[in-house]
């Protein structure tokens, strides 16, 4: 039995208050406790990520709004099928009103090169 995947490309969420301005890494982002919508586990842009990501690239990038923050992701990871690819920015300047959630003071600390304007 093969399996087929429809892919809907529509306009991004543009999380960057300057997008000719940030720095980004590749990471795997986790699918664990990513719940499911309409059949898709969405992992969205301005997520704020962690776990040692910087330190040990083999671990897998999970929402960490708090002291562990790393990075935020650029760009929707769909994680419906596992751990899939995505981008973290590291440093930048990151709208606010785009975020999912707003980060948490010890997130702000935290993300030195990443600054939120609203």
């Amino acid at each position: 039995m093969s399996k087929f995947v429809e892919t809907v490309y529509g306009n991004n969420k543009q999380i960057l208050k300057f997008p000719d301005h940030y720095v980004a890494l590749a990471v795997t982002v986790d699918d664990t406790g990513i719940s499911a919508v309409d059949g898709k586990k969405i992992v969205p842009a301005g997520t704020i990520v962690g776990n040692s990501i910087l330190s040990n690239p083999a671990n897998l990038a999970v929402a960490a709004n708090g002291s562990g923050s790393e990075g935020v992701l650029l760009n929707d990871v769909d994680v419906t099928y596992g751990p899939a690819p995505g981008a973290m920015i590291i440093h930048g300047f990151i709208d606010l009103a785009k975020l999912p959630a707003a980060p948490i003071t010890a997130a702000v600390t935290a993300l030195k090169q990443i600054t939120f304007i609203a």
